[in-house]
């Protein structure tokens, strides 16, 4: 146990930093199942409502430190392209892009 008065403040900072976090963890994984429920459904309206709202969330979770930025947009960047193939109704969408990779 720490015996120094700032050893013992450092300890209560850390404390209430880590449910902080926590707790903003907990709530991006939440809005990201709530995308992935909509998008299990098949309802591509509830889908793109819980993806609009996921995003900035994502974002702050960057803004915050809980969260790396290529990992919010990796995550944004699936869901997005999970709900845009659901509009496209179940559709290949290889496009240009995954050709040219096929071709390096």
């Amino acid at each position: 146990m720490a015996q120094h008065r700032s050893a013992k403040k450092r300890i209560r900072q850390t404390a209430k930093r880590t449910a902080v976090n926590r707790a903003r963890t907990s709530r991006i994984r939440t809005y990201i199942k709530k995308v992935e429920q909509a998008l299990a459904s098949g309802d591509h309206a509830a889908a793109d409502s819980a993806l609009r709202a996921a995003e900035p969330e994502i974002r702050r979770g960057v803004g915050k430190g809980v969260l790396k930025l290529n990992t919010a947009s990796r995550r944004i960047s699936r869901l997005a392209r999970k709900v845009n193939h659901l509009r496209s109704g179940g559709r290949s969408e290889t496009g240009a892009g995954e050709q040219a990779r096929g071709q390096r």
